[in-house]
């Protein structure tokens, strides 16, 4: 059961190598989560994970887990679950894809979309049933800023999160009144721990558009805007944020049990902007 203060005691992360996953376990085994699964592939990244939350005092084991496997899923999760109550499953696997190469490859696009949709699709039903059973707990959704609007930079992904998005919001909804809550985390541009701002913004240039993106909001200064803010460095950008910038949100969306929250918080207000310019004109922001 969570503790006074909202802190989960138990956490299943599927997708145990994620960065903002792994920053988020080590923020609540500070709060007193104790028990931690990391559900993933076999790998050596997975093992290191798991032994270096241990060294902060947590029970943590690794699980096999396969996104792409949806037949597996029921039993997978099924004996992580038979070990005790979860307090929290924080959904956290997904792929970015190559946007060029899965153009001009359909199953490569096809992996990304069952690996961030139908993948998430089932084993969120999985473990939306069994805490529904259990009668308390949090499934926490990692979506994306991307979801929100299809870009041309990136709509294969993007179309995979705004798919993910939709079923988390009304997985959500179904679930009001048991007990169980559904939290949807939609971070902007997620910049790698260890990698310096100026670098970032030359190896993620979706990043640079950023500030161009809050102009756009104002048509008129849409064009200034993009080619004043164009070389402006990435921790600038409302778009930007850290994988621990992302586990703070969660844990205080936790604490409120919010139903959405936004990483940084300043992209509601851009997106929101960003949902209503036209789509000739949008076609032309550098995003």
């Amino acid at each position: 059961m969570k503790d006074a203060f909202g802190a989960p005691q138990s956490l299943l992360v599927l997708g145990g190598t994620s960065e903002i996953a792994l920053a988020t376990a080590r923020r609540l085994i500070a709060l007193r989560t104790r028990t931690v699964r990391l559900a993933g592939r076999p790998s050596p990244a997975l093992e290191a994970a798991a032994a270096e939350l241990r060294t902060r005092g947590a029970d943590v084991r690794t699980a096999d887990f396969d996104a792409l496997d949806s037949e597996s899923h029921e039993t997978t999760l099924g004996k992580i679950f038979a070990e005790g109550d979860i307090d929290m499953v924080l959904l956290a696997f997904g792929i970015a894809g190559d946007q060029g190469r899965d153009e001009e490859e359909p199953l490569s696009a096809v992996r990304v979309a069952q690996t961030n949709y139908t993948g998430a699709v089932s084993a969120g039903l999985v473990c939306a049933g069994a805490l529904q059973a259990q009668g308390h707990g949090s499934l926490v959704v990692l979506s994306s800023v991307a979801g929100e609007r299809a870009r041309r930079a990136d709509f294969i992904y993007g179309s995979s999160k705004a798919g993910l998005d939709a079923f988390a919001q009304g997985l959500g909804d179904a679930l009001h009144g048991t007990g169980v809550h559904v939290m949807v985390v939609r971070p902007g541009v997620v910049r790698p721990a260890g990698v310096r701002p100026e670098a970032a913004a030359e190896t993620v240039p979706v990043a640079r558009g950023g500030a161009a993106l809050l102009a756009s909001a104002r048509i008129a200064a849409a064009r200034s805007a993009s080619a004043r803010f164009a070389s402006a460095p990435l921790e600038t950008s409302p778009l930007t944020t850290t994988p621990d910038a992302v586990a703070e949100a969660i844990v205080t969306g936790l604490r409120r049990r919010s139903e959405t929250v936004w990483v940084p918080g300043s992209l509601r207000a851009v997106m929101s902007a960003l949902r209503h310019v036209p789509r000739p004109l949008f076609r032309r922001l550098p995003i």
